[in-house]
């Protein structure tokens, strides 16, 4: 059984679909990536499977359960923005989470947060965005989650500290889990990437593994997303 089972998911807004009769299998043990251009489902496809939005019809299956209450402790979610309070310090976002949810790695947030030099006692109102965005992954990764789903985790930060996200990514999931990383920057995220998947206009219109789409089409990630996502 797949880890992650959605099948004939459709979620229309007012007149259009964002996702329309959409079917997926992921497997544990992998890291996905979730590609597509801008407004192509892909956010709307993870809120979906966090229980954030209700769908109009089909079903999202994790670890064989409907997503709900039930799922809530099997899956991490790492949103495109900001979705923590400004007033809390990073280290009251670390006691906060640790009070939430049993399965959070203490020591493992304060080691990336100490790698990271962020500062324990700033608030998150005083931070750049992109320690903001540090912080975030870094809570979400300390979890011991089944499904981790990562919308844009590397957007607003340099190179140098994209290249130390990804080792986090890499480092610090379990073997049985699945990350999917939602990201326009497939060059990127390219290296860590076992499975990929393209979507557009709310439909699926690839699933292959990374290396197959190499060694069978003799090109990479990012040359097959340029040529199937062409303006």
């Amino acid at each position: 059984m797949a880890l992650m089972e959605i099948n004939k998911v459709s979620k229309r807004y007012s007149s259009s679909f964002a996702l329309e009769d959409v079917s997926l299998a992921l497997e544990g043990g992998q890291i996905v990536g979730l590609l597509g251009p801008n407004g192509s489902g892909k956010t709307t496809l993870l809120k979906l499977a966090n229980g954030l939005l209700t769908m109009d019809s089909g079903s999202i299956m994790i670890d064989g359960k409907p997503v709900g209450t039930a799922t809530k402790a099997e899956t991490a979610f790492l949103p495109d923005r900001n979705a923590l309070p400004d007033y809390m310090s990073t280290e009251e976002l670390v006691q906060m989470y640790g009070d939430f949810f049993e399965d959070f790695d203490r020591s493992r947030a304060e080691t990336m947060i100490d790698d990271l030099g962020i500062d324990r006692k700033m608030t998150l109102k005083k931070m750049s965005k992109g320690t903001k965005e540090k912080l975030q992954l870094i809570l979400v990764m300390s979890r011991r989650a089944r499904v981790y789903m990562l919308d844009e985790p590397i957007g607003g930060v340099d190179p140098a500290t994209r290249d130390y996200i990804l080792r986090t990514i890499i480092s610090n999931y379990d073997e049985d889990a699945v990350v999917i990383i939602s990201t326009h920057l497939i060059a990127d995220v390219e290296s860590v990437l076992d499975d990929v998947v393209f979507i557009n206009d709310g439909r699926i219109v690839l699933h292959e593994q990374a290396d197959d789409i190499r060694e069978n089409r003799g090109k990479s990630v990012d040359q097959l997303f340029r040529e199937v996502f062409r303006c």
